[in-house]
């Protein structure tokens, strides 16, 4: 039996003790005070992390090292920013490699899972799962048109081959176009979530009418809005290291003060490194959110929002867990 040692984190909050576990066994034995030999590492214990928003299939464009604008309509709206037009002009292979760069740092980073964005119709979801071949990190893809509109043979396809939808931003697209695609999606129970209130405030009528299982960014949304959101039960995943790139501002303290669930994600690969635990560290220091509540928005609560099946049941750590230093959050152990 092996041992690590300081505070677990569990459903209600963090307990000290230890962990004690075998190479020949799934189940881990939780105790408090001092473990019964020298752990192995001793620091903040938590289950392997979930990143709840990535946009992986522009990771190879990181490596260029290119300037960038720091303008969200310039580089990422669809179909005409930069990362689109640098998408276009890549190789599969480029892109491919790419992902399974951005799947290697999650998977070193501790994290065990994460829900994509996947744009580029089918190509884009098997692009995808040939950068997952060979790794144990699981994805949860959200899938996207090819095109900017409502084909229903194609999201058909994609639904059968994905989770579900999760397209760009209400303004992107023709309201019409939009209200077919999430109808389509609740109508064979996936997942239909959507980019809302990133630059300016959106019509929470109109993101409410879609019937959202999940909302990315609700940045610039009122109190009234978030508090509606929180009504109707839908999670919110906030990306701050992205917001900071673009120079945006946050209202991160009204979706404390309406108890919105929130969960946190890396955005896109081409920016940021895909570690959603940076995302920790940035926000830490900021006083919107307690250590206790980030780390949980990384790790119990995305599993809830995106309903992912895993290693973790009841109040128990089981199988998978990381042990992260007390004062940096650097990831010291993994099992």
């Amino acid at each position: 039996m092996q041992y690590v040692q300081g505070d677990i984190l569990l459903h209600e909050g963090f307990v000290h003790g230890y962990l004690g576990f075998s190479a020949k066994s799934q189940a881990v034995e939780i105790g408090k005070g001092v473990p019964p030999a020298q752990p192995v590492a001793k620091g903040v214990i938590l289950p392997t992390l979930v990143n709840a928003h990535t946009h992986l299939g522009d990771a190879f464009i990181r490596t260029k090292k290119l300037p960038l604008p720091r303008s969200v309509s310039e580089l990422v709206r669809p179909p005409d920013g930069v990362k689109f037009q640098l998408l276009k002009g890549a190789t599969e292979q480029e892109v491919v490699q790419g992902m399974q760069q951005a799947v290697s740092e999650m998977s070193a980073a501790g994290t065990a899972g994460f829900c994509d964005f996947r744009e580029g119709g089918l190509i884009g979801i098997f692009q995808l799962r040939r950068a997952l071949r060979h790794s144990s990190v699981h994805a949860m893809i959200l899938s996207r048109p090819s095109q900017m509109k409502y084909e229903r043979e194609e999201v058909d396809w994609l639904l059968q081959n994905s989770d579900g939808i999760g397209l760009s931003s209400l303004s992107d697209w023709e309201p019409s176009e939009i209200e077919k695609i999430a109808a389509h999606t609740r109508r064979k129970n996936k997942m239909f979530a959507v980019h809302a209130s990133e630059i300016l405030r959106e019509d929470v009528d109109r993101i409410l009418e879609l019937r959202p299982g999940l909302l990315v960014h609700m940045i610039q949304a009122t109190q009234a809005d978030l508090q509606r959101v929180h009504d109707a039960g839908i999670p919110v995943v906030i990306c701050p290291r992205s917001y900071s790139f673009f120079h945006l501002k946050h209202n991160f303290s009204l979706m404390k003060q309406t108890k919105v669930t929130v969960l946190l994600g890396t955005d896109n690969a081409m920016i940021n490194t895909p570690d959603v635990s940076e995302e920790v560290r940035f926000l830490r220091n900021s006083g919107s959110f307690s250590t206790e509540e980030l780390l949980k928005m990384v790790t119990y609560t995305p599993r809830k929002a995106l309903n992912l099946d895993d290693d973790i049941q009841g109040p128990t750590l089981l199988q998978h867990f990381i042990v992260l230093e007390k004062g940096s959050l650097k990831l010291l152990y993994r099992r």
